[in-house]
C-alpha cells in the first residue's frame, strides 16, 4: 500500500499544514482502508506525541466521519517528525506513541535511538544513558573523547618538544574499532554529522 501526501485527502480540515517551527513534531496520517478499498482517499493527520489511548480515539473520531459505513480498518498510511526511524502500516499504536513522545522531549536524536533499537525495544528506555552525543564525523568524537579522557594530555606530557611535531594520532582508525568493537553505535544524522551512542 503507498503511502499518501498531504494533498490527496478528502478529509481536508484534518490534513492543513501547521505553523512550523524549527523541530517538526511528530505526527501520524492514519487512513480508512474501508474508503481506500473503494478507491477513496480519506484519513486524519493526528499528533502522535500523544498517549496510545487518546492516538486510538483520535483514529476511531476519523473513522466515524468516514464516507463508507461502518469503516474499522486503518493504517498508517505517511508520517513526519520521526527522522531515521521508518514506521510500518500497522505499527503499535503504544510504539508510535512511546517514541513520539520520547521525541517530543529529547529531539531527533530519540528518534535515531530508536532507529537504532527498534520502534518497540525495551531499550527506548535508555535513552538517557545510551546518549552521547553528536559530532560532524567519527574523528571529532574520538578527538574529544580522548581529550575529556586526559589521554592526549598525558601523551603530550610524555613527548620531547622536538617529537611532538611528528607524532600523530589515527583518530579515524580509533573510532572505527570502538565501533566494530561493539562500544559504541552510530546513527548518520539527516542534515549531515552522526549521534553516538553507547552499546551493552
Amino acid at each position: 500500500m503507498h503511502e499518501q501526501k498531504s494533498n490527496d485527502s478528502e478529509h481536508q480540515d484534518d490534513r492543513q499544514e501547521p505553523e512550523r517551527e524549527d523541530t517538526v513534531q511528530p505526527r501520524i496520517y492514519v487512513a480508512s482502508l474501508s474508503d481506500y478499498n473503494e478507491g477513496r482517499l480519506y484519513g486524519a493527520w493526528i499528533d502522535a506525541a500523544q498517549d496510545e489511548d487518546e492516538l486510538g480515539r483520535g483514529i476511531q473520531e476519523m473513522l466515524a466521519h468516514s464516507p463508507s459505513p461502518g469503516a474499522e480498518e486503518w493504517a498508517i498510511h505517511d508520517y513526519e517528525g520521526f527522522g531515521l526511524l521508518h514506521l510500518s502500516e500497522f505499527e503499535s499504536l503504544a510504539a508510535v506513541a512511546k517514541v513520539a513522545k520520547g521525541i517530543a522531549e529529547h529531539g531527533p536524536a530519540f528518534a535515531a535511538w530508536a532507529a537504532h533499537v527498534g520502534a518497540d525495544s525495551e531499550l527506548l528506555d535508555a535513552f538517557e544513558e545510551a546518549y552521547m552525543g553528536e559530532w560532524e564525523d567519527g574523528k571529532e568524537f574520538a578527538e574529544q573523547m580522548l581529550d575529556d579522557m586526559g589521554e592526549l594530555e598525558e601523551l603530550r606530557g610524555k613527548l620531547s618538544d622536538h617529537l611532538a611535531p611528528y607524532v600523530e594520532i589515527d583518530y579515524d582508525s580509533y573510532f572505527d574499532d570502538l565501533v566494530l568493537g561493539g562500544q559504541i553505535g552510530t546513527m548518520e544524522k539527516l542534515d549531515g554529522g552522526i549521534y553516538v551512542f553507547r552499546n551493552w
